[in-house]
């Protein structure tokens, strides 16, 4: 069948998911509706949000579905009248079997690690939280299972030594974005072999759940490349923190954007102590060396280079992070 008259449903929300689609729609694919969250209320003034994916649907014209509900029978109904061939999801919602079933050719969704490693809410983060030196990204049928149905495609990418999840993610949606065509030609040719996870499981499997506040916070009792680790994978978003203490004042929340671990070994201070020359760096103890601080942001405060920092705040080496 010829890919480009696939009638093609495209479901996705954020940022991750723009570009693909952006692809689909400038090479000729046929994507006859988009489907997206609906609009939320952000900001001070709680105006109305519209996803990027939906923004960039109405910038060319596609028409957008945004149900509240995935199994409102309006809604299906609604997207059964769109005949669709294929459906592609990508950092959408879990989808019932009764849409996601629909298209003549199944649904396939884009997940940003080689399943099937990291299935889960944040693969990205939590490769790099583990300190692996290779993500990835797959294409595979939706099933009953979230992120376990069987693989179509995956194509492996590097994860560089000082790479934050930020870096990485525009990486994976690079690399993501050729998947997808990829993928929709090979289903099109009837030129693909699904693989079922199983067959190709390792003996460990990480998983990737949804980041919380607690995740975020810094165990300073850790080892320098633990902590490293940690603040990578969480920058630029939801960003690790601690908390700085001092005897005198209240405790303040502290972001950390970027750090660099000491190469030398041993700390010789208790886990959290602070050692700065109060003008150009601020290192903080780990279990077995330091971790220099290089952008942060205290409550309040903007984010800034510890430079900045250091030329307003008095006694940072009478602090603790705890």
């Amino acid at each position: 069948m010829d890919s480009k008259k696939l009638r093609i449903v495209y479901m996705g929300t954020p940022d991750f998911a723009v570009a693909p689609l952006r692809r689909l729609v400038e090479t000729g694919y046929h994507v006859v509706g988009v489907v997206t969250m609906p609009d939320k209320p952000a900001g001070r003034g709680l105006h109305l949000q519209q996803s990027a994916v939906k923004r960039y649907a109405v910038e060319v014209g596609l028409p957008v579905l945004q149900p509240e509900k995935l199994k409102d029978p309006q809604f299906v109904e609604t997207f059964r009248a769109l005949r669709p061939d294929l459906g592609i999801v990508i950092a959408f919602r879990m989808l019932p079997e009764i849409i996601w079933s629909m298209p003549a050719l199944g649904t396939f969704n884009l997940h940003a690690s080689l399943l099937p490693q990291y299935r889960g809410a944040a693969p990205i983060n939590w490769a790099i939280i583990n300190g692996e030196t290779e993500s990835g990204v797959t294409t595979f049928m939706l099933n009953h299972e979230i992120d376990k149905g069987d693989i179509l495609c995956r194509s492996r990418v590097p994860i560089g030594p000082d790479e934050c999840a930020g870096t990485l993610h525009d990486k994976l949606m690079v690399a993501g974005t050729d998947l997808v065509v990829e993928t929709v030609e090979k289903i099109a040719a009837g030129d693909i072999v699904p693989v079922g996870q199983d067959d190709i499981a390792p003996a460990e499997i990480r998983e990737a759940p949804k980041i919380f506040k607690d995740t975020c916070r810094i165990d300073w009792k850790s080892d320098r490349r633990t902590v490293f680790n940690l603040i990578r994978g969480l920058s630029p978003y939801p960003v690790a923190w601690s908390e700085l203490r001092r005897d005198d004042a209240a405790p303040l929340a502290v972001k950390i954007y970027r750090a660099h671990p000491d190469p030398d070994a041993g700390a010789g201070c208790a886990p959290g102590t602070i050692l700065s020359d109060r003008k150009t760096f601020l290192k903080v103890a780990c279990a077995d060396g330091y971790v220099f601080l290089d952008e942060l942001q205290v409550a309040g405060k903007k984010r800034m280079p510890v430079a900045d920092l250091l030329r307003g705040f008095q006694r940072i080496d009478a602090c603790v992070f705890v």
